[in-house]
């Protein structure tokens, strides 16, 4: 196993660097990043958002290529252009190995691995998507964002095989009471399985944690401490926070679509979408939502079709709340 792990760290930087070298990773698309706002990010990313334990673990290895690498696939994740993501998939799964190889670093293995679907579906995404028209003396314009149909129909599709999350068992029940106790509805857990797999030690690099991968700044607003003991870490408490937060954006916007994708990219995000479009649908402004929220919606919804059986715009409030 020693051989293995030593294997994987030496042969790593190689990799990664070819990728790099090779332009195959470039910066995503997006209506509010520029080429030099990814490229001026990277270094103040690193110091920012890891721990110096993480840095520390990355010594053996090409600690500015890791960090290069999550800063540009948060950036990706940010951005509006759900095709772009899938360039980053080998670069992906080459870093995944290493991550797990340390002990400091697992958290963002068990980020990373909950999303390395999204890698497969922007892949697949990309096939059926038609290229624009050229236009003569014309740069090719990209391809749009695909359709929320299109993404709910390859959600569908990659979530309906797999079988329950072992990691889910101890939980599920428990988490099901403590959403029906604070008014949301129990299939929402399964946000759990979309965030981090049911691990409650995932990190992603923007700063989340937890098996509901809360931010800092929400974990306070729902009551969580974060020092000396972080609460997020803890599955009930976070649980809490998470069914709280979801109930809220249900009751500022109306719909579990743009609850979920509040949830997601935060509530000022589609509140000035919703607003830019005069629009009340999650369809609607879908396609100019960040990446990731595009992906995370109708991967939570096909997940909770999966699971439960429900749909999430017919979710209904627990009968307590009437």
């Amino acid at each position: 196993m020693a051989a293995m792990v030593y294997s994987s760290v030496v042969k790593f930087p190689v990799t990664l660097a070819i990728l790099f070298a090779g332009g195959w990773l470039v910066p995503a698309q997006t209506n509010d990043l520029t080429v030099d706002d990814v490229l001026n990010s990277v270094q103040s990313f690193a110091q920012e958002n890891l721990d110096p334990d993480v840095l520390r673990a990355l010594q053996a290895v090409d600690r500015e290529r890791v960090q290069d690498f999550l800063n540009q696939f948060q950036n990706y994740l940010n951005g509006d252009s759900v095709l772009d993501v899938a360039q980053l998939k080998d670069g992906a799964n080459a870093i995944l190995p290493l991550l797990d190889a340390h002990e400091e670093t697992q958290p963002y293995a068990a980020w990373l691995r909950s999303r390395l679907d999204y890698f497969d579906a922007a892949e697949e995404l990309k096939a059926i998507t038609p290229a624009p028209k050229p236009v003569p003396d014309q740069p090719v314009p990209p391809r749009p964002n695909p359709s929320f149909k299109a993404e709910q129909a390859i959600w569908v599709k990659k979530v309906s095989p797999r079988p329950w999350p072992k990691a889910a068992t101890p939980f599920v029940p428990k988490l099901k009471t403590i959403f029906t106790g604070e008014g949301v509805p129990a299939a929402l857990v399964w946000l759990a399985e979309v965030e981090s797999g049911f691990d409650a030690g995932a990190r992603s690099p923007a700063g989340a944690l937890g098996m509901f991968q809360l931010m800092p700044a929400t974990a306070k607003q729902f009551g969580l401490s974060l020092w000396p003991r972080d609460q997020r870490r803890q599955p009930e408490p976070a649980a809490h926070a998470a069914a709280q937060d979801l109930r809220q954006l249900h009751e500022q916007f109306g719909d579990w679509r743009l609850a979920v994708a509040a949830y997601n990219s935060g509530a000022g995000t589609v509140t000035k979408l919703l607003k830019r479009y005069q629009t009340k649908s999650y369809e609607r402004i879908a396609p100019h939502l960040p990446a990731e929220t595009q992906m995370y919606v109708p991967k939570v919804e096909a997940t909770i079709l999966h699971r439960e059986g429900l749909e999430l715009e017919k979710l209904k409030m627990p009968a307590s709340t009437f």
